[in-house]
């Protein structure tokens, strides 16, 4: 394996996106080739307003730095992510759930849960490419969202794709909505108003729980909310988007480092299982109303509208939004731009109709 030193700016970028946590992989699978990026990348196909932190952000080396060997002594050497307080007034409750035989129970956390009350909800699914991230990290977030929608979340803390594959993910992330569903009088959900909402592999996670939930008919779900979300393993491997595309946060070396940490071999080839990768699906129909939310220049804008078109081809009531300009989790690293919060509101419509609420 290669032995690079990551730099001060990969740990920055990582940060900011609160993309942390994950477990040190020995498994020594093939490591990434450095790609260049075109040596005439500028910031003119970036929103003004989203510039200055997308400078901040690109990373010309970043091939070099998606390895084991990198990625590993990174997670040994980081900082703990920043602590965010939670609210006060928005109760949350840990659970340890069972997954099933042989595999080791999930954490869930419980974000405005009453008994006595039948009020819409939603599992989420936090993004990290994968190989990163944390539900902990997250709570706060959700509780503002459960504030403001006086809802109940579910948040799955899942294992990553360091500790295991796309099998104990899945298995994990079912294993909540089956909890949540099941446990909806205690924790005062209506199960007629249930729906699934993640961000980046968090939102392709919650697309293969969407098709899971479908074809298991166990759980109905009133709407799958995809915050750009990472469907396709080609993507950067044998698929390559426009040079301009996919340069800021979430770039191909980073792409194919987390589809194969996740899939266990090499992403884009024909041996790669159908069920891992929402894209690969074959039939979409059925599926419940659906909103798409990715910045243009997100690497996930083309498979994301590739995968909208697709649903809208089946039948399934689809939205999608994307934002012109806009880099991959734009909303979060730079949450006060209008840009970001527009994007934040149509987000937040589009989960008041599916709960049957009036939009603002």
């Amino acid at each position: 394996m290669h032995s690079v030193q990551m730099s001060r700016r990969r740990f920055t970028k990582l940060s900011s996106a609160a993309f942390m946590g994950g477990i040190v992989s020995q498994t020594g699978l093939a490591v990434d080739q450095p790609v260049q990026h075109p040596p005439d990348f500028s910031l003119r196909h970036i929103a003004p307003e989203l510039r200055e932190a997308a400078a901040k952000l690109f990373d010309p080396e970043d091939a070099s730095h998606w390895t084991d060997a990198t990625f590993a002594k990174w997670l040994a050497t980081r900082s703990p992510p920043p602590v965010v307080p939670r609210l006060s007034d928005i109760p949350v409750e840990t659970v340890r759930v069972p997954v099933g035989p042989g595999q080791p129970e999930v954490t869930l956390f419980v974000i405005n849960g009453r008994a006595g009350t039948k009020r819409p909800g939603y599992l989420h699914i936090h993004g990290g490419g994968y190989v990163l991230g944390s539900a902990n990290n997250e709570v706060a977030y959700e509780q503002q969202i459960a504030k403001d929608l006086d809802c109940v979340v579910v948040s799955v803390e899942y294992r990553l794709a360091l500790e295991t594959r796309y099998q104990g993910m899945v298995a994990d992330i079912y294993a909540g909505l089956g909890w949540m569903h099941a446990n909806h009088a205690r924790l005062g959900l209506d199960v007629e108003r249930l729906a699934v909402m993640g961000e980046s592999a968090g939102g392709g996670l919650a697309a293969t729980l969407a098709i899971m939930a479908r074809d298991r008919r166990e759980v109905s779900l009133c709407a799958q909310i995809l915050i750009y979300p990472m469907l396709d393993d080609r993507t950067g491997s044998t698929v390559m988007p426009p040079d301009w595309i996919g340069t800021v946060l979430w770039t191909r070396a980073a792409n194919r480092f987390g589809w194969r940490k996740y899939l266990g071999r090499e992403p884009g080839g024909d041996d790669v299982p159908t069920m891992a990768v929402p894209a690969r699906a074959p039939d979409l129909a059925g599926l419940p109303p659906t909103f798409i939310g990715v910045g243009s220049v997100d690497l996930f804008v083309d498979e994301d509208i590739a995968y909208g078109r697709r649903l809208i081809d089946a039948g399934v009531p689809t939205q999608m939004d994307v934002v012109p300009g806009a880099f991959h989790a734009f909303d979060r690293i730079a949450p006060e731009c209008d840009l970001s919060r527009r994007f934040t509101r149509t987000k937040m419509n589009a989960l008041r109709r599916a709960f049957g609420q009036p939009t603002v």
